[in-house]
């Protein structure tokens, strides 16, 4: 959410900042909606002031007649009073759904354009491997190791479901372990947040209103400590970002306090409506995941911010080069970044068998735009009151990254080698092979 003070002062920047992102609001309604708010606000204050001066007349009225004509004209107050309360919440209700909507004005050295075609690299690291075999994809990995099983996922869950087994699914936790205890080497604060959420803090992280289709929504929400069923909505959440960044809404943080780093390591959930037909088989795109994600909450400084924005994508690419993955950085474009963005990287790791780099993390500095959504203020030296400006960032996700290393690592022979970084949260564990199945009578 954007001031709407900046707004008022600056109409042209915020519009040019619609067009570059392709949001489709107007801008000169807002301002009208505003200044509409702004006349009823100023009107309830009058009517109350009108109000106490009058109850302070009833106190000094000598006579009952003067008391009863006093009473009379506070009565016509009220009722007009409770007139402009109905416009005015009518108003607000429409102002604070357009500023919900009002996109963050991104940086100057964000790449412009439509869409990701647009989006630039600006750094690669790794060789693309080179194989002396027929390569296989991660799917026929998993069916030739026992390690993946999509159609009984499938039969079990719908619809981009999937089985991880026996050596995949130690992987996969090692590497949520292995993530989880590097940011804890680089000094954040740990969590494991919440994955059910109220809407305050979807809202707050700006994943709605115009992410919501994206997100479960829970049919069943349950009851209250009373018994009684709950009528507010509940949600699963795509990210840890959601509810890391809530456990500091509303709250007022102090300068020398600042930067709050926060890790959470958490189950996500994705409906996915968006990317219907596209990259149906496999674990590229899933309903649910595991991801370790981070958050940084810093003083409202676009250098400290951007700083930062920089040193989490290094933490994201310390992991790949670790892991020996080769992969790229690509600078998002404005049509392409979503609203709350200011700048953004993603970072996309080589898949040999899409013969191309595939997304595996995002890197993002979205200043105040969600703290200003979720109240989180922080007091400078001076005791000056600000919002604070906050990042995020992605640390690692599976199964996805499982793509990048089954089939970067697969041997001739059939087997795959396990990536030296993770061997000791696997006992040791070298490679994987094919075991021998006892075949059902």
């Amino acid at each position: 959410m954007l001031d709407i003070k900046f707004i008022r002062q600056n109409p042209q920047i915020v519009k040019d900042a619609c067009q570059k992102k392709r949001v489709a609001l107007d801008i000169d309604y807002l301002l009208e909606v505003d200044k509409k708010r702004k006349e009823l606000l100023q009107a309830l204050e009058d009517m109350r002031a009108q109000k106490n001066k009058a109850s302070a007349e009833i106190q000094r009225a000598s006579d009952k007649k003067e008391k009863k004509s006093i009473i009379l004209k506070m009565q016509e107050l009220d009722r007009n009073s409770d007139r402009v309360t109905v416009g005015f919440k009518e108003i607000d209700e429409e102002f604070q759904k357009l500023m919900l909507l009002v996109p963050n004005i991104p940086s100057e050295d964000s790449p412009v354009g439509p869409d990701d075609k647009s989006n630039k690299e600006v750094e690669k690291w790794g060789t693309i491997p080179k194989f002396d075999f027929k390569i296989k994809d991660h799917i026929q990995l998993g069916k030739d190791l026992d390690l993946i099983d999509t159609e009984a996922g499938v039969k079990t869950s719908g619809f981009r479901g999937y089985y991880l087994k026996n050596e995949a699914a130690l992987i996969h936790l090692a590497l949520m372990w292995y993530a989880f205890n590097k940011m804890r080497e680089k000094g954040f604060e740990l969590f494991v947040p919440p994955t059910i959420l109220r809407e305050f803090a979807l809202i707050g992280s700006g994943h709605f209103p115009t992410g919501r289709d994206e997100v479960y929504q829970i049919g069943n929400p349950g009851k209250d400590e009373k018994g009684e069923a709950l009528k507010e909505p509940l949600f699963l959440t795509g990210t840890a970002e959601p509810s890391l960044l809530a456990y500091y809404a509303d709250k007022v943080l102090n300068e020398k306090d600042l930067p709050i780093k926060a890790c959470g390591v958490s189950q996500c959930y994705r409906s996915e409506v968006g990317s219907y037909g596209k990259d149906a088989k496999g674990l590229y795109r899933l309903h649910e995941f595991m991801k370790v994600e981070q958050i940084v909450i810093c003083k409202a400084d676009i250098e400290e911010s951007n700083k930062w924005l920089e040193e989490m994508r290094g933490y994201s690419q310390e992991i790949l080069k670790e892991l020996k993955l080769p992969h790229r950085v690509i600078a998002i474009s404005t049509g392409d970044m979503g609203l709350g963005k200011y700048k953004m990287y993603d970072i996309e790791t080589w898949m040999p068998s899409r013969f191309a780099y595939g997304e595996t993390h995002s890197d993002s500095n979205l200043t105040d735009w969600q703290t200003r959504r979720l109240n989180i203020r922080y007091r400078d030296k001076e005791g000056k009151i600000k919002f604070a400006y906050a990042l995020n960032n992605t640390v690692l996700a599976s199964p996805r990254i499982l793509i990048a290393i089954l089939e970067n690592y697969q041997q001739k022979n059939g087997s795959i080698a396990i990536p030296q970084v993770l061997q000791p949260y696997l006992n040791g564990l070298k490679k994987i092979e094919r075991r021998n199945k006892i075949a059902p009578e």
